[in-house]
């Protein structure tokens, strides 16, 4: 389920990469968030969790925890529109190396040496990144974006996975997964006096993609985190990394600078040493021992 999941979430990504060429990304987001409404809803009658599933205590607490997520997911569109999927996926495991000086500066804590090595490891990977852009005979003002969005997004997603940690202690994940949708989907029609496109049938079927790939991607999750503990899902994550660069290949024939694909490749590295930090370190006392 784990697996299945990060291939659909790589498919959501894949459908969002498709679409940007004729729709902006608050249009994307609504079509994301509102059509995965569907299976969301879906999932919960056959679960008969529809009437008692989404009750709540806390409904202050989904509305920040669904503003975080959504700033994320526009973070999250606007960086895969700009870079290769490979790269943008890369970015995206940045989140728990941005929490590590956070929690320093706000919270006090002191990190152990594997930490601290993986997060300068992961923040080396940022600069091999953009490197082809910086060195170019002119700048990549998109690769510039597409990476700033991409960082942008990982402090969202770490802020919003805080909340989740929050929620998961009197709230189903269903009503999470619901709300979530919910409120992205307002704040993306939010923004259809802006200026949305009017899309073709390729885009259109893309956008409708995002939505069904995203709202499975959810159940999935949720199916695998009730069988199995977190702590043993979470290496699974970073297959959506092969996924990234087989899409990369095979739908748009771009295959990133290598320096670039080092740098996600450092990434992926340090986000592993701080999810594992704690077993590498009792390991390393037990041969010492």
């Amino acid at each position: 389920m784990r697996l299945l999941a990060t291939l659909f979430f790589s498919l959501m990504s894949l459908s969002v990469r498709i679409a940007p060429v004729e729709a902006p990304v608050g249009q994307i987001v609504f079509w994301r968030s509102a059509v995965a409404l569907v299976p969301i809803l879906v999932y919960l009658a056959w679960r008969s969790q529809l009437r008692h599933g989404l009750k709540t205590a806390r409904p202050l607490g989904h509305v920040k925890r669904s503003l975080y997520g959504c700033a994320a997911m526009f973070f999250s569109f606007l960086s895969i529109a700009h870079l290769p999927l490979a790269l943008a996926t890369a970015l995206s495991f940045l989140a728990p190396l941005i929490v590590v000086p956070i929690a320093v500066a706000l919270l006090g804590e002191r990190p152990g040496i594997i930490v601290v090595a993986a997060t300068l490891l992961g923040f080396l990977g940022v600069g091999l990144m953009l490197w082809p852009a910086m060195v170019g005979p002119e700048l990549a003002v998109g690769t510039l974006i597409g990476v700033g969005a991409g960082l942008a997004c990982a402090a969202t997603t770490a802020l919003a996975k805080t909340e989740i940690k929050r929620l998961t202690a009197t709230e189903a994940p269903a009503a999470i997964a619901f709300y979530f949708a919910v409120v992205c989907a307002a704040c993306g029609l939010a923004t259809w006096p802006i200026g949305w496109a009017d899309v073709g049938q390729t885009a259109l079927l893309a956008l409708i993609a995002s939505g069904l790939f995203g709202g499975f991607a959810h159940i999935a999750m949720t199916e695998a985190v009730a069988r199995a503990p977190v702590s043993t899902l979470a290496p699974f994550e970073y297959t959506a990394m092969i996924w990234a660069i087989l899409f990369d290949l095979a739908v748009f024939a771009l295959w990133p600078e290598p320096i670039s694909l080092l740098g996600a490749l450092l990434i992926v590295i340090a986000a592993a040493g701080v999810a594992f930090a704690d077993r590498i370190g009792t390991r390393l006392k037990v041969l010492q021992a």
